[in-house]
């Protein structure tokens, strides 16, 4: 293995182990053992009725697809990997599974009424850990396939939460939004609990944004 690959994961012990587990769980998934899916889902409505605690974690190791799976996959491998290196382990662990506890959490209070619904995939403790990037480098720019130009950071944030808010109210698809909505707000609210400072810089530099 080459000497930067190396240094990646010695730098970046959890969000290496965290994709690697969400990769080969979800493909062990999807093309050995279909059964995993089923037991792993996060069904709102039964987790109390029988007790299905453990699908709060088990969700967010599995996918429903290769593209599911390819999009978080790259998302964390983007952002996950870096902002581990600037805030520590501990407290990018930390992140992750706010993060992921606030997306279940938002979903739960959604869907909780529903038997039907049923979701699964790490967007949650992924959009957790984009926001929080974001926050800590608001200068930054996003690319999102298939717009050809960059996107301000502060702007692509605006706009993802105003369009998961909307998606969730219409209620329609296979997207779990609430997920989204959950993770984002925990990044930015993680970042004010435990860097306050950083999360005041961000506000500063989107203040003086342009002028």
């Amino acid at each position: 293995m080459p000497s930067d690959g190396l240094t990646i994961i010695t730098t970046s012990p959890a969000a290496t182990l965290l994709l690697a587990a969400m990769v080969l769980t979800s493909l062990n998934a999807l093309f050995r053992q279909p059964d995993w899916i089923d037991r792993g889902l996060f069904r709102p409505y039964w987790l109390v009725r029988r007790n299905e605690w453990g699908t709060l974690i088990s969700s967010a190791f599995l996918h429903a697809d290769l593209t599911h799976l390819f999009f978080n996959g790259f998302t964390f491998l983007a952002f996950g990997f870096g902002l581990e290196r600037a805030i520590g382990t501990p407290k990018f662990i930390a992140l992750y599974v706010v993060g992921l506890l606030a997306s279940d959490a938002l979903t739960w209070l959604q869907h909780r009424g529903d038997s039907g619904y049923r979701t699964l995939g790490a967007s949650g403790a992924i959009g957790a850990v984009l926001f929080a990037s974001i926050v800590y480098v608001p200068q930054a720019s996003i690319f999102i396939l298939p717009i050809p130009v960059p996107i301000p950071a502060p702007l692509f944030a605006v706009a993802y939460l105003a369009y998961s808010i909307w998606a969730s109210k219409r209620a329609s698809g296979r997207v779990n939004h609430d997920a989204h909505i959950g993770g984002a707000l925990a990044g930015v609210v993680f970042v004010l609990l435990v860097d306050p400072q950083a999360a005041a810089a961000a506000w500063l530099w989107v203040k003086n944004w342009g002028r």
